[in-house]
């Protein structure tokens, strides 16, 4: 039995701790807040700022894990090349959790160090170096805290109007205490896919059938998988995948994010960990889904291969209002009567408006569009109280 120190505990953490759990690992959840969904399922659980890195060596020195997996991007993450030495396995390494906390980071290193295709971008850490990276990258431009997840503070400037606009969301969308953000060239895309990746220990780096999404304030709202797609598209978006996630080192599974055109893949985005888009793969999509592949990965367990079972499609359950009160939920009995679908509520202690509160999962062997469909039908049908 491993002793593993969860450092944010959400929805994505929670199916992580029971996919480790089923494994005989022991789990300390650890967040901001209490009662955290994780928590509901680990053996222990700790609520500190995990900015504030003295609260964060306590819990270590406390613990004493054989692995830190980090789940969120708000984490002194510096901290983590300390924790190495001392020779705790941080998820997936020090490294990568630096380096893809910081979009800054993870974009330098896959355009200049390993000359992956991405959009033209700048940085920018005021009002007026937003306006020029604005007139660098052209109009429209998106623009995007360098610490955020889930598309928080992340916004499209389609006029020279928009852009204090677009400077202020951003701040506010930010995580942790950087005030800086990147501005992204506009890249006109036929769609976006999430190409879950597995690094491992003691084998070859596999590939999960990519994953399509939509996107609305930044947040996914439907997922499925597979995402139809030129075959040579799908080869580089691997291979550039591979690269990248190679540079960073580690073990575990990688959410690595991309825009598609006719010209081929560009590389977006990338988080060390479980990603919301691949709670598609709660609906058996595959022999292993994304927490049990990051499981095994973490843990040096063998993962034959990852195998495509049954398309699948994921909707999300938002809340509407904000309340402290612990959530209620209607409609349960006629969103669940639907043939082949899976619902999951994560337990959250409380709600504000567009807050995920769960998702609905729809599979089978129709094409993905109506499995969408189905999905999205399903989770209309629940209301967040």
């Amino acid at each position: 039995m491993k002793k593993i120190l969860l450092l944010g505990s959400g929805e994505l953490g929670k199916e992580f701790v029971i996919a480790c759990q089923r494994l005989g690992q022991y789990i300390i959840a650890v967040d901001s807040y209490p009662n955290a969904p994780a928590m509901h399922v680990a053996h222990e659980s700790e609520v500190i700022s995990m900015l504030d890195g003295e609260s964060l060596d306590r819990i270590v020195a406390k613990h004493k894990p054989d692995f830190i997996v980090p789940e969120i991007e708000a984490i002194r993450t510096e901290r983590f090349y300390d924790y190495e030495k001392q020779g705790i396995n941080v998820v997936p390494s020090a490294k990568a959790a630096n380096y893809t906390m910081n979009r800054k980071a993870i974009r330098d290193l896959a355009a200049i160090d390993l000359g992956v295709r991405t959009a033209t971008y700048s940085y920018a850490k005021n009002v007026a170096e937003l306006r020029e990276g604005v007139h660098k990258c052209g109009i429209p431009c998106v623009v995007k805290p360098l610490m955020s997840s889930s598309g928080k503070g992340q916004s499209v400037i389609r006029t020279e109007e928009d852009i204090e606009r677009a400077w202020t969301y951003a701040c506010e969308g930010s995580r942790g205490d950087l005030q800086e953000v990147i501005v992204e060239g506009f890249i006109d895309f036929d769609y976006e896919i999430t190409l879950l990746t597995v690094t491992q220990n003691d084998g070859p780096t596999l590939f999960c059938p990519p994953i399509g999404h939509r996107q609305e304030r930044g947040d996914y709202q439907e997922s499925w998988q597979p995402m139809p797609m030129n075959p040579n598209h799908l080869k580089e978006a691997q291979d550039m995948a591979a690269k990248v996630t190679a540079a960073l080192g580690g073990a575990g599974i990688w959410g690595v994010e991309f825009f598609i055109t006719s010209e081929g893949a560009y590389f977006s985005e990338l988080s060390p960990r479980p990603h919301d888009t691949g709670m598609v793969t709660l609906a058996k999509t595959q022999n292993f889904n994304e927490f049990e592949l990051h499981a095994r990965a973490v843990l040096s367990l063998p993962i034959p291969e990852v195998k495509l079972f049954r398309n699948g499609a994921s909707a999300v359950v938002l809340a509407t209002q904000e309340s402290h009160n612990t959530p209620s939920f209607e409609g349960l009995d006629e969103a669940m009567s639907t043939p082949d679908s899976e619902l999951r509520l994560f337990g959250k202690p409380t709600t504000r408006p567009y807050r995920r509160m769960g998702v609905t999962l729809k599979y089978g062997t129709n094409d993905v569009k109506e499995l969408v469909e189905q999905a999205q039908i399903m989770a209309s049908k629940i209301v967040v109280r």
